[in-house]
């Protein structure tokens, strides 16, 4: 792989706005392989997508362990499984992510009648 489609950790850190903590730890978890010399490591296209698949499904509140198997489905079936795989999981989330906003609703609707009762009280 030629050097300049490589990154290096800190600029790996850096394009994601992850910390080096973040960064180790999906290595560790071996969501991310990156090439090493010596002490070094660099990151390659692969890696840099896999990333953004990361960051993308922590953002849709997917836990690390679908996002790993999510990532494995391709890497075992190719993409048209994982895209199925996808769309189930997705379907599932959106459900969840429903049911998190009508409670919220509920929530901001019960703090702002009694928020507006207690200055009521105020006034009387």
């Amino acid at each position: 792989m030629p050097e300049s489609s490589r990154i290096t950790f800190k600029e790996m850190c850096e394009r994601f706005d992850v910390t080096p903590r973040t960064l180790r730890y999906y290595e560790y978890i071996e969501l991310l392989s990156p090439d090493r010399q010596g002490r070094a490591r660099f990151y390659g296209p692969r890696e840099i997508a896999r990333m953004k698949l990361i960051l993308r499904g922590r953002r849709f509140g997917f836990s690390l362990e679908e996002v790993r198997q999510w990532l494995d489905i391709y890497e075992r079936e190719g993409s048209e499984s994982q895209y199925r795989i996808w769309i189930e999981y997705a379907d599932r989330q959106l459900d969840l992510l429903r049911a998190q906003h009508l409670e919220l609703e509920e929530t901001i609707r019960d703090l702002k009648a009694l928020r507006d009762e207690t200055e009521a009280s105020l006034r009387s």
